[in-house]
């Protein structure tokens, strides 16, 4: 595979100051590197801005655009609010209600852990600029990662066919997403 591992994921954000203090003391990443510029380097464009890299422990980055002089918003605001999200994995289920109880002690409101499938266990909040984070560990097996895998394209094909999920007896005898055992 020629595709290593994400180097970064950009988003816009508000404030670059408190964008950079929420990721590095809420969440403990690395605040690695940042550089300014008066024009987008690949566009030529004028358009003022810092680009700020916040690392995790694999190397990759989630990194944010703060553009002041640029319009829009911080994210699609048609779009339902659950969509658009970055998830960062954590160690275990444990560490994952840890962190449930450490957010919520610091004040930031957290949703769930929700069940996902039994694939993952995930909590959702959200960073100073309104984007939707998710702490996410895996809870299956990697037996049952491989049934996963080897029903992916019978799943999406379901989708493309039916766009319907009440259908899905074709595929799982009725069976699907959270029902699926």
């Amino acid at each position: 595979m020629i595709i290593k591992r994400l180097h970064h994921a950009a988003f816009r954000c508000r404030d670059a100051r408190k964008t950079v203090d929420f990721y590095v003391d809420v969440l403990g990443l690395k605040f690695s590197h940042a550089m300014g510029e008066d024009h987008v380097p690949s566009t030529g464009e004028y358009s003022p801005h810092i680009h700020i890299f916040l690392e995790m422990e694999d190397g990759s980055c989630i990194a944010f655009f703060e553009l002041p002089k640029d319009k829009g918003n911080m994210k699609d605001l048609e779009m339902p609010e659950w969509v658009q999200h970055f998830a960062f994995m954590v160690e275990s289920v444990d560490v994952l209600l840890a962190e449930k109880e450490r957010l919520e002690g610091l004040g930031i409101d957290v949703l769930g852990p929700i069940n996902h499938d039994d694939f993952i266990l995930s909590i959702y909040f959200f960073d100073p600029s309104g984007h939707r984070l998710e702490l996410t560990t895996n809870t299956c097996e990697k037996d049952r990662n491989k049934v996963f895998e080897n029903e992916a394209y019978d799943v999406l094909d379901l989708w493309s066919e039916t766009h319907d999920w009440s259908q899905r007896e074709k595929i799982f005898g009725g069976k699907t997403g959270y029902e699926r055992s």
